[in-house]
Parts: structure tokens; C-alpha cells; sequence
């Protein structure tokens, strides 16, 4: 290992503005809004506010597998959330979310609208209202709960440790960059070993957990995150690959995938969803782009 400068911490830490790579000009030690900002709200009983990222992709896929499934009070309006023009600390996405953090959504379906802020949070609040990819059998649903809260914890591991080191940081330092690779390594065991047993996450249900995980460790071994996939040996995770192949070849996967994408090629992109007929513009831009 490379020898590091000793760096011997404050008695009490300040703040200074410095490089912090690609996020480093949103990143602050305090919570609140920034400016004042509505946000838009459309015709749809869901209002989502989000880009996507991967915890965006969780749920921008979970209602087009709800609408997939004929649940027509499923529709909702997805808007774009800009995190890097600071869109997450208006006073508008504040109100909604106070942790500053996409996704944020509000159910107005109700007598009372509802605010729901983390994604897992939010995955479990459409899978209980509509009653689909969850198990009704109370040990099938521990199950997927118990994998949705893995994917809450572990994934922080991913994104914040493994994702920021290797691929923003401005200085790339050997023993963060070991200490995440370890750990992320160590939750796709973990995932190959229960993929070895079961067809999807929690059994053979296709459930919330896999909704969860997949934008992650799914699109992580297929590599579209970080560009990590070689360095990884992400092809020595036989299950995890399997499974990650099978949930993106789902239609409303793929779907949910390109909502409030603004990177990438243009016709995977489709910064705001409105109606299903978005989708048919965009496949017919597709068509044209050949």
C-alpha cells in the first residue's frame, strides 16, 4: 500500500469548502432549503420528484410494474429533480423531503395528502396500498422486508463508500478504495449464496426486495454503475448475473429505467413522465435515430 500523509483530526472539526469531486458543490454540514421553490404538480394522484439515480430507478420501476399489472390508479407524473443545480434544496422539495434526498413523492389519492420521503419507504407504501409485490404470507413477507432493510443499509456502503472512492474523488486513495471494494465484494456473496437458492431475492416471488436491489447490484454486475463490472469480477457472481439479466429484460423495467434520466443516449432518456404515451415518443425517436 502506497504510504499516506498522517492526518491527525481537530479538536473540533470546521468546515471548509474544497474539492469534494463531482458532488462536492452540493455537499453541506446543514440541513434546510436553499431558496424558495414550488415544486410542479400535475394530474396524476402520485406526484414523484426524483432523477435516476439508482434509489430513483427503484421507484419510477415499481409504479410502471404496478401499471404493467392493469392497476390504473397506479398513474402518476414523475418530475426531474436537477441534484446538481441544488433542485433537492428548494423550499418546495424541502417540505416534502427534509433530508434533501431523492425520491420524494406525494400521495394525494386520499382524503389527506401523504408525504413519503427514502425509497424504501416509498416502495412499501405502494406495495401495501395496492397489494402486489409483497407476499401476503407472514413469512414470505418478512423475508422481502428483511432483504428490502439489506438493501437500505448495505447499499450506502456501495454508493457513498465503493462509488464515491473509485469513481468521484478527486484523489484516488488505495485504502478506501480496498476497504469499500472489500466490503461490496462481501455483499455479492452474500447475494450470489441466496440467488444460488432462490429465483428471485426473497423466493420464487418477484417482490419489492428485487425492485430494491437491482438498480444497484443488478445494474453493478451488468456494468452500467461506476464502469466497475471488470474491476469487481463481476462475472464470477454467476447468480447475481442471472438474476440481474432476467429483471432487465422485464418491459417495465426498461421503462423505468429511462424516467428522469437526463444522461446517456437521448432516446433512453425521458426527463418527465406525464402519460404512458411518453414512452411511445420516445421509442418512435428511437426508430428514426437508425
Amino acid at each position: 500500500m502506497n504510504e499516506l500523509k498522517q492526518y491527525t483530526p481537530a479538536k473540533v472539526w470546521q468546515w471548509e469548502e474544497k474539492d469534494g469531486g463531482k458532488f462536492g458543490n452540493i455537499n453541506r454540514p446543514i440541513s434546510g432549503a436553499t431558496h424558495d421553490k414550488e415544486l410542479p404538480v400535475g394530474s396524476h394522484p402520485f406526484q414523484l420528484y426524483s432523477l435516476a439515480t439508482p434509489n430513483g430507478v427503484k421507484v419510477t420501476v415499481m409504479f410502471e410494474e404496478l401499471l404493467a399489472l392493469g392497476i390504473k390508479d397506479a398513474e402518476y407524473d414523475a418530475h426531474l429533480i436537477n441534484i446538481m443545480e441544488g433542485d433537492q434544496f428548494g423550499s418546495g422539495f424541502v417540505e416534502v423531503n427534509p433530508n434533501s434526498k431523492i425520491p420524494a413523492l406525494m400521495d394525494n389519492s386520499g382524503d389527506k395528502p401523504v408525504r413519503i420521503f427514502e425509497s424504501g419507504s416509498i416502495l412499501l407504501h405502494l406495495a401495501e396500498k395496492f397489494q402486489a409485490f409483497i407476499p401476503t404470507d407472514t413469512h414470505q413477507k418478512t423475508e422481502c422486508l428483511n432483504w428490502l432493510f439489506w438493501q437500505m443499509g448495505s447499499a450506502p456502503y456501495l454508493g457513498g463508500g465503493f462509488g464515491h472512492f473509485y469513481n468521484y474523488a478527486p484523489i484516488k486513495i488505495e485504502y478506501c478504495i480496498d476497504r469499500f471494494t472489500m466490503e461490496v465484494k462481501r455483499q455479492l456473496d452474500v447475494l450470489d449464496k441466496q440467488l444460488a437458492q432462490n429465483k428471485y431475492i426473497a423466493g420464487d416471488q418477484y417482490t419489492i426486495a428485487d425492485i430494491a436491489i437491482w438498480p444497484w447490484y443488478g445494474a453493478l454486475v451488468l456494468g452500467s454503475l461506476y464502469d466497475a463490472a471488470e474491476f469487481l469480477e463481476a462475472h464470477t457472481y454467476e447468480n447475481v448475473t442471472r438474476w440481474a439479466k432476467e429483471i432487465q429484460s422485464r418491459p417495465a423495467v426498461q421503462r423505468g429505467r429511462m424516467v428522469n434520466r437526463s444522461w446517456g443516449e437521448a432516446t433512453e432518456q425521458l426527463h418527465e413522465r406525464h402519460d404512458a404515451s411518453d414512452f411511445e415518443l420516445k421509442t418512435q425517436d428511437k426508430l428514426e435515430s437508425k
